[in-house]
Parts: C-alpha cells; sequence; structure tokens
C-alpha cells in the first residue's frame, strides 16, 4: 500500500477549474502526489481560457481531456476536492471531502479566468504544504 497521498478534483464539466487544480498540483508537487480529476458531467473540451491562463504561468494543460467521475476514482483518493458538483460526487467513509467555493471560468475571457488560477494556485501551495508537509 503506497503512503503517497492521492488528490481527486472534481467539477461539473472537467473543463476548467478541477484542470487548472490538477495542472497546478502536477506542476508544483511532482511525483510526491498523485493527482486526478473528473467531472460529473463532462464537457466536449477543455475550457480555452483556462487553457491559456494555465500557459501564462507556463503549465500547459493541452495533454488533458475532460473524464468522468466514477467511485472508483473517489473511492481510491485521500482527499477529494469538489468545486461547485454539489451532491454528485458519491460518498466513501474515510475520504476526506473539502468543497472550494470558486467561479466558474465556463464562458468567460481569460481576464476573468486569470483571478480564479490565482486562487487555485494559492490553494494548492497550501494543500502541497499539508500533504507533503516535509518538503
Amino acid at each position: 500500500m503506497s503512503t503517497k497521498p492521492s488528490v481527486l478534483f472534481v467539477c461539473v464539466h472537467n473543463a476548467g477549474r478541477s484542470q487548472m487544480a490538477q495542472g497546478f498540483l502536477t506542476h508544483l508537487a511532482g511525483d510526491a502526489i498523485e493527482v486526478r480529476s473528473a467531472g460529473s458531467a463532462p464537457g466536449d473540451a477543455l475550457n480555452p481560457a483556462a487553457v491559456e491562463a494555465m500557459a501564462e504561468v507556463g503549465i500547459d494543460i493541452t495533454d488533458q481531456s475532460p473524464k468522468i467521475l466514477t467511485p472508483d476514482a473517489v473511492e481510491t483518493s485521500t482527499v477529494v476536492i469538489t468545486m461547485g458538483c454539489g451532491d454528485a460526487c458519491p460518498y466513501f467513509p474515510g475520504v476526506d471531502y473539502r468543497d472550494w467555493q470558486l467561479d466558474d471560468p465556463a464562458g468567460k475571457g481569460v481576464a476573468a479566468v486569470r483571478p480564479i488560477r490565482d486562487e487555485i494556485r494559492a490553494r494548492i501551495e497550501d494543500l502541497i504544504a499539508e500533504l507533503v508537509p516535509a518538503r
């Protein structure tokens, strides 16, 4: 059994917030944390403004695509962070659930997505300090 923490980011479309969070955590934590994202109703493609906002800070998320939320993904996670998907996320005892209240970047331009991106980065930095304190 691995002692590496596993984080799952969940939003409705898995096209913006959860993808940016996955990109930041993967970039900043390296292989110290297993990172995944999913959506309760995945979109067809990533939010272009989210992709552009992440590229501005040197993180390329274009290799990702929206994925469906599965019970297995939740059950095998140490921490599940929801971002507006509400009760769509299945509950499993022993999983640490957290809800991050973040604006939805859907339909917004890159200027409106930048503050959302920056808020996600700040929360990711705190999460890394909590889950991997010896870094």
